[in-house]
């Protein structure tokens, strides 16, 4: 979901999806967008108006922790390039103390340009960025002390408390590329593609089956694959979990409340 100030609140869809029984809430980021962004940005058309209304996720996660009870939380996706690694750790651990252990966190390079580039990172730097932030953060959440020392990141020992409840804190690697796969088995808990173009599921399936024997070779074991935006329908999931997916994020409409609550009720029927 692209929670906005027009959408249904954080709050009343967290409460709506623990009571129709589905297993987590996915909440998306994006701080701004750039008024300006170049004719051949992957940005550079029209954008949807929620792109620029999205609530900042970690209030929204923390507000749908203090409202359920079960369900659990995720962020789908944190733009980890464009935020601090010392201050992410600890907020991200602090959320996951505080909501029981519900967290999950999937992280981006971004696909915004001048988004990214507002934020101090170089856009054709980013995935290197990515790399040493998570890796930096992994340390801080299991090291005492910890240090980290790297092109973009850099900083002597520290301590930092709380570490996340859960060990090791699930943190998913966003990405469709052979790259990303190595990615994820050095630095990550689990790889999150984006599954939205039927056209292209044939190449992610034999993907994942890559991913599964490159995991199988490091002895990182079965790392979970969760996929971002397929269709909702039977055939679809149908695939995905034949093809190994363990995980499948749906996404909600934001035209209304109205038409959130009509989609969780077809998405409900899937489960049936």
């Amino acid at each position: 979901m692209f929670p906005t100030d027009q959408t249904i609140g954080v709050v009343d869809l967290a409460r709506e999806i623990e009571r129709r029984g589905f297993e987590s809430l996915w909440l998306t980021e994006h701080t701004h967008i750039p008024v300006h962004r170049a004719p051949n940005s992957p940005a550079g058309g029209d954008l949807a108006e929620f792109y620029a209304r999205t609530l900042d996720p970690f209030v929204g996660l923390t507000a749908a922790a203090m409202a359920t009870s079960r369900i659990r939380l995720g962020f789908g996706i944190l733009l980890i390039v464009q935020r601090e690694p010392i201050a992410t750790a600890k907020a991200l651990a602090s959320l996951d103390r505080i909501s029981g252990g519900r967290l999950m966190c999937g992280v981006g390079a971004g696909w915004i340009p001048e988004e990214i580039a507002n934020h101090g990172t170089i856009p054709s730097s980013r995935f290197k960025v990515l790399r040493e932030r998570v890796l930096a953060m992994r340390e801080i959440w299991t090291e005492d002390e910890a240090e980290y020392h790297g092109d973009f990141v850099d900083f002597d020992p520290i301590w930092s408390w709380p570490k996340p409840l859960q060990r090791p804190f699930p943190l998913f690697i966003g990405g469709n590329t052979a790259n990303t796969l190595r990615r994820v088995i050095e630095a990550g808990e689990g790889w999150f593609p984006v599954g939205n173009d039927p056209a292209a599921r044939p190449q992610l399936i034999e993907q994942i089956a890559e991913f599964r024997r490159m995991c199988e070779e490091a002895g990182r074991g079965h790392l979970p694959v969760t996929i971002y935006g397929p269709e909702p329908s039977l055939a679809a999931l149908d695939e995905l979990r034949a093809g190994g997916v363990d995980r499948v994020v749906l996404t909600l409409s934001q035209e209304s409340t109205d038409a959130a609550r009509a989609d969780l009720d077809s998405f409900a029927r899937l489960l049936d």
